[in-house]
């Protein structure tokens, strides 16, 4: 850490960057097949009513595996490493982390056993990055739609 922000927030992108790029190179070099954020089909799921009450707790990030934003999916990896695009919002977060302001929860469908993102891929993305373990979520059950 510098003690520079706006190189401090640089560096800490071009960091994850870097690892998304070694991370797409083993995956080719193993032949697999894949990488970029899987998307849950946002058909198959409803919003919860107005009237239900969300609660927001905290959830561990290494559970949330997909998205249900397609535009998304190209941006981060599967391991949410951001793409290129995602730079300028990335390093604006990293930097509001780092000064301690508070950051609205994200919101996020329970699929099973994991989740998959509504909004706050950049804010899961910056805490990965910083090591940490759980964010704040507003969580909402997945029900299939009639």
């Amino acid at each position: 850490m510098t003690g520079a922000g706006h190189i401090d927030a640089e560096r800490a992108f071009a960091r994850a960057r870097r690892s998304r790029r070694r991370a797409a190179l083993g995956r080719w070099l193993r032949r697999e097949r894949g990488g970029q954020l899987p998307v849950s089909d946002p058909r198959a799921f409803r919003s919860a009513p107005p009237h239900v009450r969300r609660v927001v707790r905290e959830i561990p990030l290494a559970q949330i595996r997909s998205t249900v934003e397609p535009s998304k999916s190209a941006l981060f990896d599967c391991a949410f490493r951001p793409g290129g695009l995602a730079q300028r919002r990335w390093q604006r977060i990293w930097l509001a982390e780092q000064r301690g302001a508070p950051l609205p929860p994200i919101a996020v469908v329970a699929v099973g056993d994991s989740y998959a993102i509504r909004d706050g891929h950049h804010r899961v993305s910056v805490a990965r990055a910083r090591g940490a373990l759980a964010i704040d979520a507003t969580v909402e059950r997945a029900a299939p739609s009639a």
